[in-house]
């Protein structure tokens, strides 16, 4: 019997050729583009999300104070992407184990990043400018803050008065001066300070006004909101800042007794809002707008330790203030 060969595997036309070609070029294209939404989305999440953020809490303060409308919300929202921006770059290797798609992005564009956020503050100092003295020291604080907060300018007086001194009291100074980023609480106090300065202060300087009692509820408002705001996502990197050392309530005292504590700040500023309103400062409807926010940080509070994607913690939290604006925004169409 004579032999049949068998039949080629690949037709001779080279149509499997072209196939397998196709497919591979589409995979290739479907992984580039997945690759740019990654990157697209790590960066908006980041320092242009909170920039947003910040201009709408700038925005609730203006009319909480019932201001006219200022350039005051653009110069925190160009101040709050510069100081992030240059935050994420100077921490992108302890964020790449918490925010890895954040920390690549901070790596691969460090210097175009560095470039965009002094050209932001710098535009935010020049509009601040033209608000005055006041307006242009504002505009100054959260700078100066994160030079105290993030950066290693205390590490490096430390090491500063070591080298001037000598024996057991020079390396316990040396010991003892860390960023204030590692000090459990002072960490978030120092950035909940800075911003309520900035959102509260920034409109009334603008605006030319004094602000009166009610600036005082709006700024411990927005101070005590920032102080949950920046503990919250220290739940997601607790891993992370336990191997570099920064202290936050998380890794201090637990998860779990972290959210009773920020439970316990919300239940402050609720009760805040509550007194303004008995002592006729604040009109309810504004305080129902203060109080809908304050609902949904407890809200997601909660969450904290009980989601097994805890990259929400990160950004649900700034979300309240979408909340407030939202609901302020039906208060003044309902007039």
């Amino acid at each position: 019997m004579e032999d049949t060969p068998d039949p080629p595997s690949t037709p001779i036309d080279g149509t499997e050729s072209l196939y397998r070609s196709s497919s591979t070029d589409e995979s290739r294209s479907h992984s580039t583009v997945a690759n740019a939404t990654r990157t697209l989305t790590a960066f908006a999440s980041g320092a242009p999300f909170i920039a947003l953020i910040a201009a709408v809490e700038a925005l609730i303060a203006t009319v909480l104070l019932g201001l006219t409308l200022t350039p005051a919300p653009l110069v925190v929202a160009l101040v709050t992407f510069a100081v992030y921006t240059v935050d994420h770059v100077a921490d992108a290797d302890a964020d790449a184990r918490s925010t890895p798609e954040r920390a690549a992005l901070a790596h691969r564009y460090a210097d175009q990043l560095m470039i965009a956020a002094a050209l932001a503050y710098g535009l935010a100092v020049a509009i601040a400018v033209v608000g005055g003295p006041l307006a242009l020291g504002v505009t100054l604080v959260p700078g100066a803050f994160w030079v105290l907060y993030a950066s290693n300018w205390l590490p490096s007086v430390g090491r500063l008065a070591g080298a001037v001194g000598s024996g057991t009291r020079a390396r316990a100074v040396r010991r003892r001066v860390p960023r204030l980023k590692e000090v459990v609480i002072l960490n978030s106090v120092v950035v909940a300070l800075g911003w309520a300065v900035a959102v509260t202060v920034l409109p009334i300087a603008f605006a030319g006004s004094s602000g009166g009692p009610l600036a005082v509820v709006v700024f411990a408002y927005f101070f005590l909101r920032s102080f949950v705001d920046a503990e919250l996502p220290n739940v997601r990197d607790i891993d992370a800042d336990a191997a570099v050392g920064v202290a936050t309530l998380p890794v201090a005292i637990g998860v779990a007794a972290t959210r009773r504590a920020l439970y316990g700040v919300d239940t402050g500023a609720a009760v805040i809002v509550g007194a303004s309103v008995a002592l006729g400062l604040l009109a309810w409807p504004l305080a129902v707008a203060l109080l809908a926010g304050i609902a949904v940080s407890m809200g997601v509070t909660g969450l904290a330790g009980r989601i097994d994607d805890a990259s929400l913690l990160g950004v649900a939290p700034d979300c309240s203030y979408l909340v407030v604006g939202g609901v302020l925004v039906g208060v003044q169409l309902i007039g």
